[in-house]
C-alpha cells in the first residue's frame, strides 16, 4: 500500500515513534502495519426517480488479534479506502488502550446522505450490509455509528443481518436504540470519558477541576456532554463555539440553558448568556482546560503558540496536527490524546455488546460506574507508561496499545 502523503501515513508516523521506543520485534512491526482485510463492494440502488445508482462501500478489518473488529460506518462523499484503513488502525489502538477485547475495524460508503431520501438511505444501508454480510457478526466484526450515521441506521444494519442469519442478532452492531438492545449511557459515554480523564489529569498536575476554567470547541454530542459533565463536576465553562459561532462569559456559561437553546436553534450562535467569540479567539483564552471536540486538524502550528491552557483534552479524533502536538508538549501543555480521551464511546459500545450477548441489561448508574473504572485504569496505564519512557501521553498511549497487541500476537504464534 502506498502510504505517501496519506491519512494512513499519518497513523504510521505515530505508530513508528512508539514502536521504536518499545523496541518492537521487526516481524511483529510488519504484521501491525498491514491491514488484515480490506473489502470493497458495489451497492446498486434503485433511486426514487426509478434510476439505478451504484455506490461504493468499504469495510476494513485492520487487526483482530484481541477480538472481533470494532468500528463505525460513515456515509460521506469524501470517504476513501485510505481513510477507512487509517481509521480502522486507530480503532485497533483505541480498543487496546481501553483494554477491551476488540480489534479495529471501520466502514464507509461514498455518498452524500443529505441528498438521499429516507427510503434511499435504508435501501443503501441494507444493500451495503448484504454485500459485507460474510465478514461481519457478533464474533467477527461489530459495526457502530460514525459520521452521518445514527441509531436508526444501526437498527437497519441489525435487521438486515438478522434476516440473513434467520434469528434476531442484537450483538452484531452497537449504538442501537435502547428499545432493541442499545445500552443506557451510550450517548453520553464519549463526553463522560473526556470528563473523567480531564479530572484525572488535573489531579496529576496538582489542581482541582472544581473551579477550573474550561473552553470547549464543538457543541455536538461529545462537546455538549463534556461541557455539561465538567460543569457538574464544578468546572467553570467560560467559552463554547460550534459550526456557526460561539459565546464566552468569564463568570461561566449556564450549560443547561445552552443545551436547551442548542436543541431549539441547532446552534449556540446568539445564545444570550455571554459575548460572541470565534474559534480563533477561543484557542487563545486564558483557561486551565481546552477541549477540542469538533473536527480534525483544528490545532495547528498557526494557533498552537497562542494556547495558554494547561490541559488539552482531545474529544474529537485527530484535532491536533503532529507538529502542533510536538510544540504543545515541548511548551509544557498536557495533551490527553484522542485514543485515550474519547475512548469512552467504544468502551460503552463494548458494554452494549456484552449486554446483548448475555441478554441481561444494566442500570445506567452501573454502566457509568464501569466506564469510570475503565477510563481511570486506561489513564493510569498511559500516564505511568509515558513517565517511564519519558515521553508525551500520545506516544505513551501507543506504547500501551502496541505492546498489548504485540504480546498477544507473539503468544498466538504464526499460523501457516
Amino acid at each position: 500500500m502506498d502510504a505517501g502523503g496519506s491519512i494512513f501515513n499519518a497513523m504510521l508516523q505515530e505508530f513508528d515513534g512508539a514502536a521504536r521506543l518499545l523496541g518492537l520485534d521487526p516481524g511483529i512491526w510488519k504484521i501491525l502495519t498491514h491491514p488484515k482485510r480490506q473489502i470493497t463492494v458495489s451497492c446498486p440502488i434503485q433511486m426514487d426517480n426509478g434510476e439505478i445508482e451504484v455506490f461504493t462501500g468499504y469495510r476494513v478489518q485492520y487487526n483482530i488479534t484481541l477480538g472481533p473488529a470494532k468500528g463505525g460506518i460513515r456515509y460521506h462523499p469524501g470517504v476513501t479506502l485510505d481513510e477507512v484503513t487509517a481509521l480502522a488502525a486507530w480503532m485497533t489502538w483505541k480498543c487496546a488502550v481501553a483494554h477491551i477485547p476488540f480489534g479495529g475495524g471501520k466502514g464507509g460508503v461514498i455518498c452524500d446522505p443529505t441528498r438521499l431520501s429516507r427510503r434511499e438511505l435504508e435501501a443503501l444501508t441494507r444493500r451495503y450490509v448484504a454485500e459485507i454480510i460474510d465478514a461481519i457478526g457478533p464474533e467477527k466484526d461489530v459495526p457502530a455509528p460514525d459520521v452521518n450515521t445514527n441509531d436508526q441506521i444501526m437498527a437497519w444494519v441489525m435487521d438486515t443481518y438478522s434476516m440473513h442469519v434467520g434469528h434476531t442478532a442484537t450483538a452484531v452492531v452497537t449504538g442501537k436504540p435502547v428499545e432493541m438492545g442499545g445500552s443506557l449511557g451510550r450517548r453520553e459515554a464519549t463526553g463522560r470519558g473526556v470528563m473523567i480523564v480531564t479530572r484525572e489529569a488535573a489531579k496529576h498536575l496538582g489542581f482541582d477541576v472544581k473551579g477550573a476554567r474550561v473552553a470547549v470547541q464543538g457543541f455536538g454530542n461529545v462537546g455538549s456532554v463534556s461541557a455539561d459533565l465538567l460543569a457538574r463536576a464544578g468546572a467553570k465553562i467560560v467559552a463554547v463555539t460550534d459550526w456557526k459561532g460561539g459565546v464566552s462569559n468569564e463568570k461561566g456559561l449556564d450549560i443547561p440553558k445552552m443545551l436547551d437553546y442548542a436543541k431549539q436553534h441547532k446552534t449556540i450562535d446568539g445564545f444570550p448568556g455571554g459575548d460572541p467569540i470565534d474559534n480563533a479567539k477561543l484557542f487563545g483564552l486564558d483557561v486551565e482546560v481546552l477541549v477540542p471536540a469538533a473536527l480534525e486538524n483544528q490545532i495547528t502550528m498557526e494557533n498552537a503558540p497562542q494556547i495558554r491552557a494547561k490541559i488539552v483534552s482531545e474529544g474529537a479524533n485527530g484535532p491536533t496536527t503532529p507538529e502542533a502536538h510536538r510544540y504543545l508538549h515541548e511548551h509544557g501543555v498536557f495533551v490527553i490524546p484522542d485514543i485515550l480521551a474519547n475512548a469512552g464511546g467504544v468502551t460503552t459500545s463494548y458494554f452494549e455488546w456484552v449486554q446483548d450477548r448475555h441478554g441481561y441489561f444494566w442500570q445506567e448508574d452501573e454502566v457509568n460506574q464501569r466506564l469510570e473504572r475503565k477510563m481511570c485504569e486506561a489513564f493510569d496505564a498511559v500516564l505511568n507508561t509515558s513517565l517511564r519512557y519519558k515521553t508525551d501521553l500520545r506516544t505513551g498511549a501507543y506504547i500501551v496499545a502496541i505492546s498489548r497487541v504485540a504480546t498477544v500476537t507473539k503468544m498466538r504464534g504464526m499460523y501457516a
